[in-house]
């Protein structure tokens, strides 16, 4: 049985349901997600993930017997994050999952652990508070500075030598939104051209709600790149891409990340524009070669995969890919380890995880970096891929290879 609730935090109107249960040995798990809003496509999907795998959890028993409750909160915006996490924490929850979006992680995440309750990231992948990390915050998707730096070590490694240009002879730029997300995957991809000591010429940040496109790539085309990579959202990475074109922006290549590039609606809009752009992102599950998954990776994601179809009637995209996986990672491999179900000993549980990469349907295993390391609390093992538009509309995961749909087509990428 359920029933909604409807509840005012700040200038917000949430929607609760609850998923009412007889049993009072449930567990009660908190889920804040942006289901409304301009985020909301992504983050339904990401929540569709998380109560699938809660269901398929409960299915087999639930944790050590107790079923999972799942009490969801719409989280529009980063302002409505600390009150959703206030409300799930007067009621006693002492775990969340969340957010898939970067600008509502970051505010829930020191929300939470002011309130000692364990944040669970399950997509978003802009930076965290390092006080929280690997104690009461830890991410399963792979971090902004992941995707950023995998993106440049794609296009070093992979794609150049290909196009048989030399790395170092080539000038590097990087473009990108104002927010936790765009720099937090900036920064990444810039720490890795730096970490490579190729020639890098310029950094360019914007404001998507004040966007200007046409100075935006007047001021990139001055400094002449040879590769631009670029952390927006579907709109700006539209518009940027747009006006790219218009102006006759020559480039050896153009790569972009999650948010924008990789979308669906990227290539849709841009059509043979997008041909020959790559993306650094995760996989959706239509993707998902399950020759690179372990065994029991490839029977949980075909389970996934026709749970999901028969409730939904699509496939999965890659935020509700990684809802499922991060959610079953929490219930099926962490919290039944635990010495009790309290925030601490959870942490401690996931601090000792070692699975092996393919172990989950998005291809991830888990591995989690611990308090007072570069990145506490982030997933090691957490896995991104790239993503190439080979023809209009049609895209395909082209690297590393054990995931690869499709070869690398090295396209110069002309206006």
């Amino acid at each position: 049985m359920k029933r909604l609730l409807f509840v005012v935090l700040g200038s917000s109107l949430l929607m609760l349901g609850v998923s009412c249960s007889n049993d009072p040995q449930s567990i009660r798990v908190g889920a804040i997600y942006p289901l409304s809003g301009s985020q909301g496509p992504g983050g339904r999907d990401e929540f569709r993930g998380v109560s699938l795998a809660t269901d398929l959890v409960n299915a087999d028993g639930g944790v050590d017997g107790r079923p999972i409750e799942l009490v969801p909160l719409d989280a529009a915006g980063g302002d409505a994050a600390p009150g959703a996490v206030d409300h799930l924490a007067d009621q006693g929850i002492r775990f969340i999952l969340g957010s898939y979006g970067s600008t509502i992680s970051q505010p829930a995440a020191e929300e939470a652990a002011r309130r000692n309750v364990l944040f669970w990231e399950t997509g978003a992948v802009g930076s965290s508070s390092p006080s929280s990390g690997g104690r009461l915050f830890f991410r399963v998707a792979p971090s902004g500075e992941l995707l950023g730096s995998d993106a440049i070590s794609f296009v070093d490694r992979q794609l150049l030598p290909m196009l048989r240009r030399s790395p170092r002879s080539l000038r590097f730029a990087v473009a990108n939104v104002n927010d936790v997300y765009g720099s937090a995957v900036a920064d990444g991809a810039i720490a890795r051209i730096r970490a490579l000591g190729l020639p890098f010429v310029g950094r360019f940040v914007y404001d998507a709600a004040h966007l200007d496109a046409r100075a935006v790539i007047r001021r990139i085309a001055a400094v002449r790149p040879d590769v631009l990579f670029v952390s927006a959202y579907v709109r700006d990475g539209i518009a940027l891409r747009r006006e790219m074109v218009r102006q006759g922006l020559r480039l050896v290549t153009n790569i972009g990340t999650s948010s924008s590039y990789c979308m669906p609606a990227f290539g849709a809009a841009l059509g043979h524009e997008a041909v020959g752009l790559f993306s650094s992102d995760k996989l959706d599950s239509e993707y998902v070669d399950p020759a690179g998954l372990t065994p029991s990776g490839r029977a949980l994601l075909d389970r996934a995969r026709t749970a999901y179809e028969g409730r939904y009637d699509e496939e999965m995209s890659a935020a509700a890919l990684a809802g499922f996986s991060a959610a079953w990672a929490l219930f099926r491999m962490v919290l039944p380890t635990a010495d009790a179900l309290t925030p601490a000993a959870a942490a401690a549980a996931a601090l000792q995880m070692r699975v092996p990469i393919g172990e989950l349907p998005n291809g991830s295993g888990l591995a989690f970096a611990r308090p007072g390391t570069a990145d506490p609390g982030a997933n090691l093992r957490a896995m991104s891929v790239i993503w190439e538009w080979v023809r209009p509309g049609v895209r395909a995961v082209v690297w590393p290879q054990r995931f690869a749909t499709a070869p690398i087509a090295p396209i110069r990428i002309e206006p």
